[in-house]
C-alpha cells in the first residue's frame, strides 16, 4: 500500500508540473487571444479558459522535467514560456488590429468616423467596431477555439519547451507581420478608399462648375449614405477575405507573406 501511494504521489506531481509547464505557454497566450482575452471578459473566465486549453494541450506534449530543475533553470524556463505564449498570442492578435485599423481607415475616408466612437471598450468608429464583433463572431463559428488548440500543440514541435526565441528570428517575424497586417487592413478598407476618392473628386467637379453651390451640404448625406450601403454591400467579402487569412496564418503563423 506504502508503495502504491508512493506511485501515485510521484504519478500526480510529475503530471501537476507537466500541466503547470503548459500553462505557462497558453496562460500567456490567452492573455491576449482575440475572443479570449479581452478586457470586457472576466478574469476568472479567462483562466478558466487557459485551465481547458492546457488540459486539451498538455496530454499531447512530453514531459519537459520541471520538477528536477533547480530554481534558476524554473526561473528561465518559465520566462521563455510567457515569451513565446504571448508571441503567438500577439501574432493571432494583429488580425484583430487589422479589422480595426480597416475600420477607422474606413470612417476617416467616408466621414463616418464619429459616429457611435464609444461602442466598445476602446474608441472605435462604427465600422470598426462593427467589423470587429462579426469578425469575432464568424472566428468563432468557423472553430477558432479548435484551429488555437492546434496552433498550441503544434507550436511545441517548433518552438520546443524551455529555449529562447532568438532576437533576430523574432524581431524579423514581427516586421513580416506588421507588414501583413497593415496590408490586409488597407485591402479591407480598399472599397471605401475608392468611394472616398470618387466622392471628392465629383464634388471637386461641382464646385468648379458651380462655384456658387454649396457642395458640402448636399455632399455629406450622399457619402453617409453610400458608405452605410457599401458596408452592407460588401461586408461579407470582406470578413471572408480577412477569416481565411486568419486561417492561413493559425495554420502556419511561422510563414507571414507581407
Amino acid at each position: 500500500m506504502i508503495e502504491a501511494a508512493a506511485q501515485v504521489l510521484d504519478f500526480s506531481s510529475a503530471f501537476f508540473w507537466h500541466g503547470f509547464a503548459v500553462f505557462l505557454r497558453i496562460g500567456a497566450a490567452m492573455s491576449i487571444l482575440p475572443g479570449f482575452g479581452e478586457q470586457n471578459v472576466p478574469v476568472r473566465v479567462r483562466l478558466g479558459l487557459a485551465i481547458a486549453f492546457t488540459m486539451i494541450v498538455a496530454p499531447s506534449t512530453s514531459g519537459f522535467g520541471v520538477q528536477d530543475m533547480t530554481s534558476i533553470q524554473f526561473t528561465l524556463f518559465a520566462i521563455s514560456e510567457t515569451i513565446t505564449g504571448f508571441a503567438l498570442g500577439v501574432g493571432v492578435r494583429m488580425f484583430i488590429f487589422a479589422l480595426q485599423t480597416a475600420g477607422s481607415m474606413a470612417a476617416q475616408s467616408t466621414s463616418l468616423a464619429q459616429i457611435f466612437g464609444a461602442a466598445g471598450v476602446e474608441p472605435l468608429p462604427a465600422i470598426g467596431h462593427l467589423l470587429m464583433m462579426a469578425g469575432f463572431a464568424l472566428a468563432m463559428i468557423m472553430g477558432l477555439h479548435v484551429r488555437l488548440a492546434q496552433l498550441l500543440i503544434m507550436s511545441y514541435d517548433i518552438l520546443p519547451a524551455g529555449e529562447f526565441i532568438a532576437a533576430s528570428i523574432l524581431s524579423r517575424w514581427g516586421v513580416m507581420l506588421v507588414a501583413s497586417t497593415f496590408a490586409l487592413a488597407f485591402k479591407l478598407a480598399a472599397p471605401f478608399v475608392i468611394l472616398s476618392m470618387l466622392y471628392n473628386l465629383t464634388l471637386g467637379v461641382i464646385n468648379r462648375a458651380m462655384p456658387q453651390l454649396m457642395v458640402a451640404f448636399v455632399g455629406a448625406p450622399v457619402i453617409t449614405a453610400g458608405s452605410l450601403f457599401l458596408l452592407f454591400l460588401v461586408s461579407p467579402v470582406l470578413l471572408s477575405v480577412w477569416v481565411g487569412a486568419l486561417n492561413t496564418f493559425v495554420a502556419n503563423p511561422f510563414v507571414v507573406t507581407p
